[in-house]
């Protein structure tokens, strides 16, 4: 196996020039991500993310045009992360060193887990999300970013979830005005820049190199102290040096920590996975699964090493690269070199900017994250499939990211089944010949089937299953036992079945035996390869190939003297 995946130098240039407007883009944003999971002081990690993360994964992924760094869902998660240590006990200062390293010790978990589901090739079962369970959860991603924003929007100082996060606001609504005007401006730029200007610059890095130095002018802190105001929350200092190893903290709170780590592992390969395949649509290319599950597994391992935030196939990035030329895993590593370098040269300029910039450019990640389209037609489709989305997105916010998720596929993989299990059946309740009707009508019979069919009057009760059956259809089989009391045969077809679940075997049985108890006949037709392998297994008695057959020694039975 090549190092990395789809690597070749073709493209250089193409990749060098996307890999550029991916960093370009990544910039802003993983400062914000990194503010926004972290806290003050905070925002530094995710550039951290970013580099390492956007490299690794580059190197050893398995989606050649991929960009990886800091998203929503992580910067999410680790802000829970940071919550359920701090319910514990552990101060959320992140100067006092206490926090930082178990938070990474959660993300090199998270990132074994990764390795460990790409070596399990569990890549493909990932992706088997329903749509409804993904759009609810991607949109309660997008109102947790909301809900979290508003406190450094308005310049007041917030912890915890969404509830916690929103009664401070409430509580003490005491806005710093300058962190208001930061944030006015940030939101007027990436909302109202022109496609044209922001194809070629991105809005929030206009934002970022507009807004800074108009902060610094006009918001300094001797001005507004001189104005009797509060000052302007910003980034702060920069730690010297950039890049570092350290430890991360594994010797305390570890079931915390474990949880933790799985839930990142978890949401990480679900965003990466998802971003793969947008890219694949993109670049007309097949991705692997398994493969990018190890190298962004690898990538966030090596992050929690270097206290960087754990990051995750990101889907905006990754387009930008691929339609400014990118198409090989050098683009996704030249993002990476590129924001190392802005690290290592610009580190005392980024402490200027206002946490109330970020939180302008998360609100506008927010509203894009949430799938607007979605939310407001899935009622239309199906009320079943609403359900599902809402539920998953109330669940999300309000409760457990992953559990929003396992709960929402549960449900929305049960009323799949109820689905196909009443289709399944539809044959079943056609061919029943109750009230006179005739068995065959909806029967493709032969005309001698259709004659031996005729003399059985209405002795011979006649199913027709059809499609492969699940367990689902075992409960429309059994709730149907009973009737074979009314007929003096039962004629089971099951010649359309192409599979046949345990479950569903053991109701035909069930079926057969009834049939027996109650002195009645029972054939089950048409089975063939694996089906009536399984039907002989089980000891099914009755099996004939043919409904002619099967018709014939109906009619033998019904004029049989009483």
């Amino acid at each position: 196996m090549a190092l990395i995946h789809g690597f070749h130098l073709r493209n250089i240039r193409g990749d060098i020039l996307g890999g550029i407007t991916a960093a370009v883009v990544a910039l802003p944003l993983a400062l914000a991500f990194g503010n926004a999971a972290l806290g003050p002081g905070g925002a530094i990690y995710g550039l951290y993310g970013a580099v390492v993360v956007g490299f690794i994964a580059a190197l050893f992924g398995g989606t050649p045009s991929q960009v990886s760094g800091p998203t929503g869902p992580m910067s999410v998660t680790v802000a829970g992360v940071v919550a359920s240590l701090a319910a514990v006990g552990v101060s959320r200062d992140l100067s006092a060193g206490e926090i930082l390293p178990l938070v990474m010790a959660a993300v090199v978990i998270g990132g074994l887990f990764q390795v460990l589901f790409g070596v399990l090739r569990l890549g493909k079962y990932i992706t088997l999300v329903p749509y409804s369970v993904v759009s609810g959860f991607m949109s309660g991603i997008g109102v947790i970013i909301l809900a979290l924003q508003l406190g450094p929007l308005l310049g007041i100082s917030t912890r915890g979830g969404v509830l916690e996060s929103l009664n401070t606001v409430a509580s003490n609504f005491q806005p710093n005005w300058a962190a208001v005007a930061v944030a006015i401006m940030t939101l007027a730029i990436v909302f109202l820049t022109p496609r044209k200007i922001s194809q070629w610059l991105p809005s929030p890095l206009l934002a970022l190199l507009i807004v800074t130095p108009i902060s610094v002018v006009l918001f300094n802190d001797a001005t507004l102290q001189a104005r009797g105001l509060d000052v302007l929350p910003r980034i702060g200092t920069i730690p010297e040096g950039g890049l570092s190893f350290t430890m991360p903290n594994w010797n305390e709170h570890l079931p915390v920590i474990i949880n933790a780590g799985l839930v990142l592992a978890v949401l990480g390969a679900i965003d990466s996975l998802l971003t793969s395949l947008v890219a694949d649509n993109i670049s007309q290319t097949r991705h692997d699964s398994n493969r990018e599950l190890i190298g962004q597994g690898l990538g966030n391992t090596l992050a929690g090493f270097l206290t960087g935030l754990p990051g995750a196939g990101a889907t905006m990035r990754t387009v930008i690269n691929i339609k400014s030329g990118g198409s090989t895993p050098i683009s996704g590593m030249v993002h990476s070199v590129v924001l190392l370098l802005v690290l290592i040269g610009a580190g005392p300029l980024a402490a200027e900017i206002p946490t109330a910039l970020l939180a302008g450019i998360l609100i506008k990640v927010g509203l894009d994250i949430i799938d607007w389209g979605f939310l407001l037609r899935a009622h239309r489709l199906s009320l079943k499939t609403a359900s599902v989305m809402y539920g998953v997105l109330l669940m999300t916010v309000f409760w457990d990211l992953i559990w929003a998720v396992l709960v929402g596929v549960f449900i929305a993989n049960m009323l799949t089944i109820d689905s196909i299990t009443q289709t399944q059946l539809e044959g079943m309740e056609a061919d029943n010949p109750i009230d006179n009707i005739n068995a065959g009508a909806d029967l493709p019979l032969t005309e001698d089937e259709q004659s031996l069919l005729n003399q059985c009057e209405q002795d011979v009760m006649l199913f027709r299953l059809r499609g492969p059956l699940s367990f689902g259809a075992a409960k429309g089989i059994t709730e149907r036992m009973m009737l074979v009391r009314n007929y003096k045969v039962l004629i089971l077809d099951i010649t359309d079945v192409p599979r046949l679940g345990v479950t569903a075997t053991l109701a035909i049985e069930d079926m057969v035996q009834e049939a027996k108890i109650n002195s009645r006949e029972a054939f089950v037709v048409g089975a063939t390869g694996r089906v009536k392998e399984r039907l002989a297994k089980f000891g099914v008695e009755g099996l004939i190939d043919n409904r002619k057959e099967a018709l014939e020694a109906a009619i033998n039975i019904i004029n049989q003297p009483s």
